[in-house]
């Protein structure tokens, strides 16, 4: 899971966490956070999935979503906009960033990183940087809370809502000063496909239902198998320290699978989107992936323009994405385990064999900019329906 912090034992000598913890009030351990449920006209929340939803439109000033927007989630690495946050808050007028702390907080930021994370975590005091951000008016949180007692080396444990998300968007885009709004968005702005410490696909959910410009911190947690993106990935594991058994009375789910998008989407940041979800045991990375993609693209998200092409679902394991129609030389990346990808055409090219299948189509995937063989999607034909050849108008 991706959360441990290195030393939480000397943390935890000097932080006393029951007295950050105190305002986050116990839920029943059934997978299903408290919240305010508001109805959608719009959303699609697939079965199984628990889901706290936030969209607002900053154009208007008002929420096109609110679904159990007030439910307590851990943050997973959502928490990294805090820990952000906190370290360049008082550093005025100028704002300098230490090379040192630019070359963390940048991969954080972007690749989600984790050892920048825990450097700051401990740095700084842990859970006492949620109390900070509690403590600050201008942020305006009101359902995030430090991770709870016994676990105040997890700042993945960090509980937050998807209303409380949208709260810091907010700040950061409207409130905070010039060099500090300018220094995170650029940043996620710059979001890497492949994440830095684990090599997980995180360009999923806001990344991966609009088109640019969009601007995002993703997060996830729990026992999702290996990363596979990238051409190194196959070596890459989740990370799987142990951590203490969860508690029947902890604040937050800590145990069913999370996995989190947020950002912004559109000119001038328009929409700010949070959707904060959880998922049966046993879910793998490529399912949640695309039930979350399946619930991103379903809501109203002013601003928002939707990618050209067709949704198609895969099957096998680490298929590789190739920088043309063959199998020639290393691959871009390798997707997520029965993952849902955008086709925007299709063509011929090498004959790929698998037994007892055999397929010279390959499918163009705008997001990624390489291809598939056809063989890897499901569908019933070698050629895809609906689906123009490339370089050919759409029928």
């Amino acid at each position: 899971m991706r959360m441990l912090l290195r030393g939480a034992a000397a943390l935890a000598a000097v932080v006393t966490v029951a007295s950050l913890t105190s305002g986050a009030a116990a839920q029943p351990r059934t997978g299903r956070p408290a919240g305010t449920v508001q109805t959608s006209a719009t959303a699609q929340i697939p079965p199984g999935v628990t889901a706290g939803v936030a969209v607002f439109d900053r154009e208007t000033g008002t929420f096109t979503e609110q679904i159990n927007d007030s439910a307590q989630f851990r943050s997973a690495s959502v928490v990294k906009l805090l820990l952000t946050l906190d370290f360049l808050w008082d550093r005025g007028p100028d704002y300098t960033i230490p090379p040192a702390d630019r070359a963390r907080l940048e991969p954080m930021l972007r690749g989600s990183d984790d050892d920048a994370a825990n450097h700051y975590w401990s740095t700084y005091g842990g859970p006492a940087i949620i109390k900070r951000m509690l403590d600050r008016p201008a942020l305006g949180l009101r359902d995030t809370a430090p991770p709870p007692a016994g676990y105040a080396g997890f700042w993945g444990y960090t509980a937050i809502s998807a209303r409380d998300t949208v709260a810091v968007y907010r700040y950061i885009l409207d409130k905070a000063p010039a060099p500090v709004r300018t220094f995170i968005m650029d940043n996620l702005r710059r979001s890497t496909r492949c994440s830095t410490t684990d090599h997980f696909d995180q360009h999923f959910g806001v990344a991966g239902s609009f088109d640019r410009p969009w601007a995002v911190k993703q997060g996830w947690s729990g026992q999702f198998g290996k990363g596979t993106c990238g051409s190194q990935a196959t070596s890459s594991a989740a990370r799987t320290e142990a951590a203490p058994a969860p508690r029947a009375d902890a604040a937050v789910d800590l145990t069913h699978p999370a996995l989190h998008t947020t950002g912004t989407v559109g000119a001038t940041d328009r929409a700010i989107v949070a959707v904060l979800s959880l998922h049966p045991d046993g879910t793998s990375y490529g399912k949640a992936y695309t039930d979350l993609g399946r619930l991103t693209r379903s809501l109203n998200v002013p601003g928002a323009k939707r990618p050209a092409g067709t949704w198609f679902g895969t099957w096998g394991e680490s298929v590789n994405v190739r920088k043309g129609p063959s199998t020639g030389g290393d691959p871009m990346t390798r997707l997520p385990a029965g993952v849902e990808v955008l086709v925007g055409c299709q063509t011929r090219g090498e004959v790929v064999n698998v037994p007892p299948y055999t397929n010279e189509w390959w499918a163009y995937l705008p997001q990624y900019e390489g291809y598939i063989s056809n063989i890897y999607i499901s569908s019933p034909d070698n050629r895809l329906p609906n689906v123009p050849e490339c370089g050919q108008p759409l029928p």
